[in-house]
């Protein structure tokens, strides 16, 4: 199946999965209707297989996202930008076509992340940073975290913690905290493939697979316990950089679907350690009460 990019080829998919909410996990590829047309390459040498894949889901973001996209293509000197567009009305699947990344539309809304494996799926590159479309940051930041997998971490993550100074402490920040102390890793604090920015190496990839990636703490799970060289980067706080979401979380919060995940990561770990999660009981002696 042919990949191509925004200038010369989009791709339309109808998926019978799409709808309101993450339908997840992608298991096997959806019928598509495809609009095939020749894929520009400069000519002669000058071409070479993409090093980074850029990974950016995009739903009505034309406020952001031609600026976005330029930054993307900013972090390295052969770098592909994957633009997975689902459920657009507000003209962002033009400007993404016109941006020179590979554009995979989806013609209703995916759900929360899925856009981060259909985006990998497609990804050619070695390297892999993820991104999301109504956050611009500047691609020296970006380049941070692709530099970082260059020398060696298979998962660089965003070292943004959440505020935990407060009286009540939001449930997701609370979440990534505990699970990185359940999975053996507190010196990660807060940190978590949920916030973006973060890259994964194309070992990550492989051992992690595509499809956890739609659910961030479930990947973040599987990481670890495959033993993948996971490390806090640099830190970018997510929470400044759009008030607009801020403002539209208030009034439909996030936060119940992103614990689920951060509790289905726990399931998944407690199947593959023990029902303590590989925890010691101590010397209780349990048959004495039973």
């Amino acid at each position: 199946m042919a990949i191509s990019s925004g200038k010369s080829h989009s791709r339309i998919r109808k998926p019978k999965f799409a709808g309101k909410g993450r339908k997840r996990p992608i298991r096997r590829r959806v019928s598509v209707q495809e609009q095939s047309r020749k894929i520009n390459r400069p000519s002669g040498d000058s071409w070479q297989s993409p090093r980074v894949s850029v990974i950016v889901p995009v739903m009505n973001e034309r406020r952001t996202l031609r600026k976005v996209i330029r930054e993307a293509f900013r972090v390295h000197p052969h770098t592909e930008v994957i633009v997975v567009v689902n459920g657009s009305t507000d003209g962002s699947l033009d400007i993404a076509r016109r941006s020179g990344a590979k554009v995979i539309v989806y013609d209703r809304p995916l759900g929360h992340d899925i856009g981060r494996s259909i985006g990998a799926r497609e990804a050619v590159g070695d390297i892999l940073l993820f991104i999301d479309a109504d956050m611009l940051i500047p691609a020296p930041k970006l380049k941070v975290f692709v530099d970082s997998v260059e020398r060696g971490i298979d998962v660089a993550l965003n070292d943004y913690s959440g505020p935990v100074d407060l009286p009540v402490v939001h449930g997701v920040v609370l979440a990534k905290h505990a699970l990185n102390t359940l999975l053996g890793r507190p010196d990660l604090a807060g940190a978590s493939m949920t916030a973006i920015p973060h890259a994964i190496s194309r070992r990550a990839l492989t051992t992690i697979g595509c499809s956890p990636l739609s659910v961030p703490p479930l990947a973040h799970a599987m990481a670890i316990r495959q033993g993948l060289n996971v490390v806090r980067v640099a830190p970018i706080n997510v929470g400044k950089l759009n008030p607009v979401r801020l403002k539209r979380e208030r009034k439909n919060s996030l936060e119940p679907l992103i614990v689920g995940d951060h509790l289905e990561a726990i399931h998944w770990w407690l199947r593959h350690t023990d029902f303590r999660g590989g925890y010691e009981d101590g010397f209780r002696q349990r048959g004495m009460v039973r």
